[in-house]
């Protein structure tokens, strides 16, 4: 396992922004009529964020605890989530451009927050100037070679139909796209020009000034030698850049040193949502996500357990100390309607998360308790004021920031080993230790109150932090015993 990955996001705690949607500025002008923000999203509608708008309220996240912002993607594109790219090289004018850009990088760094944007070199949009060109100029453009094309359409000997197809995994219309889906031309990476093209705008995004990389469906490139120069370009320029390959499963392949630090580890978001969540996740809403219908089942604290236990040794400790660590995201429903809406729920998957190593990563509105089933609806808005929030949204923010103050100042809270002490039912003791340091992390996710046995006096001389606690918990026998109530999570520190 490779040990060098940044020391910086050991300690971070990252916040997504899907930039369309979190705040907009008066100082970027929109070119025409936007989507009302309040308005419930569509697919193909824009709310008219902006990079300056998250600019101006950087405060709040400072506020929160939020050391790193992880961008949806900011490159020019026609789409609200910009993941079909027309050009790699310019931050989109909706978005307010290169300087708006600018001034978030320098605020964001001046406020002690790092910044790392999300990469899709796998595909681009038909906007893309190079697939433009061929669509203009078809078997005559240079830039042919560039995209998986049948060169029998292209050259104009062959129509296309829809039931057309050029492989299997091939859209129609004579080209090869990413997942069928027309709009989403998959690029030649083994052709030097496209990937030049990729290594050029990897390195001009890095010298700007980013702090690291999310890197979109990096399975779906099939050349092996492509994310291993990603990276030696990524590094020459910052060695301290955080690379974040976008895996679903468990991969440590992907992170011995020649690819990537992290993954985003939907392992565990699944083994903590299924403990915390039980009979109660919302089965309607997960439905039409593969990876939550298929994976996110019910765990009792046994079998809990097992999966944290396997999560945080699957790697080296140095890899487990910065694995991407979320609970939800713009691919997935919130966090809040697949825990049943139910904000106890929200707060002890939430206490599960930020007691655990890894950088967690709090998707932009789940702090607040924000619903949404799935895409696009996991998208909403982010209210426009803070007061705008309802009452108990507000307290489960408080909440968040609470516990992440907790984090930073209790090593055992982020660093070292993780052991699980104690299981019943639906209940679980963990126990963190760093730095000499040592807490225990109580969780009873049942609808019954629940003792745990901790062993001989394995909770002697803890102090339970009362903010982030929401329940009391009761210690006997010298602290062997713990009982604990329904629904509820204490933290404790030697």
């Amino acid at each position: 396992m490779s040990a060098d990955v940044p020391a910086w996001a050991r300690d971070a705690v990252f916040y997504q922004v899907f930039p369309d949607r979190f705040a907009s500025s008066a100082r970027v002008e929109d070119p025409g009529p936007m989507e009302p923000w309040s308005a419930a999203p569509t697919v193909h509608g824009f709310k008219g964020g902006d990079l300056l708008g998250l600019a101006e309220r950087l405060g709040e996240l400072v506020d929160l605890g939020v050391t790193a912002l992880y961008l949806n993607p900011i490159f020019t594109a026609a789409s609200n989530h910009r993941y079909n790219a027309s050009d790699l090289m310019t931050v989109d004018p909706l978005l307010g451009g290169e300087a708006a850009f600018r001034e978030l990088l320098v605020e964001a760094h001046g406020r002690g927050i790092r910044v790392i944007l999300d990469g899709v070199f796998n595909h681009v949009g038909r906007g893309f100037w190079p697939f433009q060109h061929v669509v203009e100029a078809g078997g005559s453009s240079p830039y042919r070679d560039w995209f998986y094309l049948d060169h029998d359409v292209i050259d104009g000997h062959r129509s296309v139909q829809p039931q057309d197809y050029l492989c299997p995994e091939s859209g129609p219309r004579g080209y090869r796209s990413w997942w069928d889906v027309p709009s989403l031309p998959k690029l030649r990476i083994e052709h030097r020009p496209v990937r030049e093209y990729l290594m050029q705008a990897v390195e001009h995004w890095t010298r700007f000034g980013i702090d690291g990389w999310r890197l979109d469906v990096p399975e779906d490139i099939e050349d092996p030698t492509f994310w291993p120069e990603v990276r030696q370009r990524v590094r020459a320029i910052n060695p301290e850049a955080y690379l974040v390959g976008e895996i679903w499963h468990e991969a440590p392949e992907w992170l011995t040193g020649d690819r990537f630090d992290a993954l985003m580890n939907y392992p565990l978001t699944l083994a903590i949502l299924g403990f915390v969540g039980g009979t109660r996740i919302a089965r309607d809403v997960i439905v039409g996500q593969s990876n939550y219908r298929d994976g996110l089942v019910d765990l009792d604290a046994a079998a809990f357990a097992d999966r944290l236990t396997r999560a945080m040794t699957l790697n080296g400790p140095e890899t487990t100390a910065v694995q991407f660590n979320l609970l939800g995201s713009h691919d997935t429903p919130r966090l809040r309607s697949v825990l049943d809406e139910d904000l106890e729920l929200v707060r002890l998957a939430a206490t599960l998360q930020l007691a655990l190593p890894g950088a967690p990563s709090i998707y932009y509105g789940d702090e607040i308790g924000m619903s949404g089933g799935i895409d696009p609806d996991c998208r909403r808005a982010y209210p426009q004021h803070l007061q705008d929030m309802d009452p108990a949204g507000l307290a489960h923010r408080d909440f968040v920031r609470e516990m992440i103050r907790a984090r930073r100042s209790e090593a055992a809270l982020r660093l070292g080993t993780v052991h699980v002490l104690a299981t019943s039912g639906r209940a679980v003791a963990i126990e963190r230790t760093a730095e000499g340091r040592r807490a225990l992390v109580l969780v009873n996710a049942g609808d019954e109150p629940t003792a745990l046995d901790l062993g001989d006096k394995n909770g002697q001389g803890l102090r339970q932090l009362e903010a982030v606690s929401t329940g009391a918990v009761v210690l006997e026998g010298g602290g062997a015993r713990a009982e604990l109530g329904a629904w509820s999570a204490a933290i404790l520190i030697e």
